[in-house]
């Protein structure tokens, strides 16, 4: 094993032994090299005659680039726009990141959080912590129905099992008895439990009640109480798109920091749907832990092994994107920005509640309990979500996205309000002409 590596697995021993038995086969290798990067920060802070260690090309005292790229990017020097990024992220985005989640999550106020290291949008976010994380022969545990590429993700590149719970009970409140259970049963075979909360939730865009995130989070710290490690992974991506005065408006992150020793909090988010720049790729990963004594140690390290993850995949996440969503955020308009188009989505969803109020649909579908984030999800009752979904397509110039058999995700985020009538007629004609 690298000392580097060695010495990190030390801190993280001796401030929580459980966080290094959480750790994978790779979590455990992985570290931070001192090699290059760490050489050339050094130089950035003393070579004051030349500086020959960056992979950069310079020319007359500036970042040497193009005339016709920098022509399309207004505002930002080549020095802001071209260079490299740390691994870790750029440190006042990270900053500002930080204080803004304690802001958005009033339950962190007193608690720590790790600095959040920058990933490349939050799929990549994912992929760092199965890297770190998840073993082979793991059980990942996600509500039912899910994310198509949690499996690409944490079974098909991490040889991880994953199982489903119904994200609904029968009186369509969270599955609190099904979630429970699934952790019971991967606490009493193997001693680790994984679970990924997301909410909203894609695809029926459902956001748990604070009654049902603070059950979630008991749940867990009991899990972990009786002696099994616990990782509890939030993918928030559409954090803060709430549309009802029920639903849990912070991050069930939030309720889980700090919880007990054997707990890790992990959050993955982003500017990507936040704030509506989804092809800049700009996503966080972020811990929350209980420890012995100052916790800062414990996070450094945690948050090198997290940086030499994304070292040794993709280098670094892009400078350009987080620039850009660093004095975005910095602008002084940007908050009105944000409230303006949150209720523009808002209006929608509440639109299309009350298009599906209308009697004659609960014959061929039912309605996922939704009110956040970007989708709603039908239940097809008599035709095969397939089936209408090609038939929307090539009839009637509709997409829409078939989840396994019977569900049809609608992203009412790409609908206009006024347009929203017609599209659900649109579906139910389809329904009714391919069913039996």
């Amino acid at each position: 094993m690298n000392p580097i590596a060695a010495e990190l697995n030390r801190i993280i021993q001796a401030h929580n032994p459980y966080l290094l038995e959480m750790l994978s086969g790779i979590g455990e290798h992985i570290f931070f090299p001192k090699g290059i990067l760490t050489q050339s920060a050094e130089a950035r802070e003393k070579a004051y005659r030349f500086n020959a260690t960056a992979g950069i090309a310079r020319e007359k005292g500036r970042t040497m680039h193009l005339k016709s790229v920098m022509e399309m990017i207004n505002n930002l020097r080549p020095e802001e726009a071209l260079t490299y990024a740390p691994s870790f992220g750029i440190p006042a985005l990270r900053q500002l990141w930080h204080d803004q989640l304690i802001r958005k999550n009033p339950s962190l106020r007193e608690k720590t959080i790790s600095l959040p290291v920058v990933s490349s949008g939050i799929t990549h976010g994912i992929a760092v912590f199965a890297d770190l994380w998840v073993n082979p022969g793991d059980t990942v545990i996600v509500p039912e129905p899910m994310w198509g590429n949690y499996n690409m993700v944490f079974s098909v590149r991490r040889g991880a099992r994953v199982v489903q719970f119904p994200i609904f009970n029968t009186d369509g409140d969270f599955n609190l008895t099904g979630f429970e259970q699934q952790i019971r049963e991967q606490a009493e075979k193997t001693g680790k439990v994984i679970v990924v909360l997301n909410f909203p939730h894609n695809p029926t865009g459902y956001t748990v009640s604070r009654s049902e995130g603070q059950a979630i989070a008991d749940s867990l710290s009991a899990a972990a109480a009786d002696g099994a490690n616990v990782l509890a992974v939030t993918d928030d991506a559409y954090f803060g798109l709430f549309y009802d005065d029920q639903s849990l408006k912070e991050s069930p992150f939030a309720l889980l920091c700090g919880r007990h020793p054997r707990l890790l909090a992990v959050k993955l988010d982003g500017c990507t749907k936040e704030n509506f720049v989804w092809g800049l790729r700009v996503g966080f990963i972020t811990y929350g832990v209980h420890a012995d004594g100052d916790t800062a140690p414990l996070y450094d390290a945690l948050e090198k092994k997290t940086a030499g993850c994304v070292r040794g995949t993709i280098s670094n996440a892009s400078q350009l994107s987080q620039i850009i969503s660093l004095k975005a955020m910095q602008n002084e308009g940007f908050a009105g920005e944000i409230a303006e188009k949150f209720e523009i989505l808002k209006a929608r969803a509440a639109r299309v509640k009350a298009v599906l109020d209308n009697p004659h649909y609960q014959e061929v579908w039912d309605v996922f309990p939704f009110n956040s984030g970007y989708f709603m999800c039908l239940r097809l009752k008599t035709a095969r979500a397939e089936t209408v979904r090609t038939y929307l397509l090539e009839n009637d110039g509709v997409g829409t996205i078939a989840i396994g058999q019977r569900n049809l995700r609608i992203a009412f985020s790409c609908v206009e309000e006024q347009d929203i009538s017609e599209l659900f007629e649109i579906i139910y004609q389809a329904v009714k002409k391919n069913s039996p």
